[in-house]
């Protein structure tokens, strides 16, 4: 059997992963996430997503890790986890009635320290809203641990007036490119369990 991390705690990145009914763990990567300010979001994800796996694959090297980052960009500015309730009040108030884009990164790690990387983009555009409604969002808390300062698998896809591109690279994990890196990887689907 071969081992599965994904180098993540995240609810969501967990759920998405949970749907291929394929035999994983999560571990929490427990890296700087800090990064050169000269790199553009996508060159950003690309490289966290990296640092995430190698992370975990130097404590697991017999493991296949794959590790994810994401980060919201609108107009030039990138967006990360809000600190508090008024951060993620001004993120959404740059996003509300506009277009942005999420950037995800992934990586896969092998035994063999073989990497291989993607990055993928999804274009949002938001409802523009009044400030009572989204006070009312933001008493929800979903702000909490989310670049952009939203949730499109909960409340926050009421925000949502257009989407282009994987919803669940919007959710945190790419999973037509994730399938398609675990099956280049020789990962099969499907198969039954004892």
């Amino acid at each position: 059997m071969r081992e599965l991390i994904l180098a993540s705690t995240s609810s969501a990145r967990r759920a998405l992963m949970d749907g291929l009914t394929l035999p994983y763990r999560a571990e929490s990567p427990g890296v700087d996430e800090t990064v050169a300010p000269s790199l553009s979001a996508r060159e950003a994800v690309r490289e966290l997503a990296a640092r995430k796996a190698r992370a975990v694959h130097r404590r697991h090297p017999n493991a296949w890790v794959l590790g994810a980052d994401q980060l919201v960009e609108v107009q030039g500015h990138i967006l990360t986890k809000p600190a508090d309730r008024d951060a993620a009040r001004r993120q959404l108030g740059l996003l509300l009635g506009t277009t942005h884009d999420i950037h995800t990164g992934v990586c896969l790690v092998g035994p063999g320290g073989d990497q291989a990387e993607a990055v993928e983009t999804a274009h949002l555009t938001f409802h523009a809203v009044g400030a009572d409604e989204l006070e009312r969002y933001l008493d929800l808390d979903e702000w909490e641990g989310c670049c952009g300062s939203y949730r499109v698998e909960g409340a926050g896809q009421a925000l949502l007036a257009r989407l282009d591109g994987d919803r669940a690279n919007v959710q945190g994990l790419p999973m037509v490119t994730v399938v398609r890196l675990l099956r280049e990887a020789g990962f099969t689907f499907f198969e039954r369990r004892p």
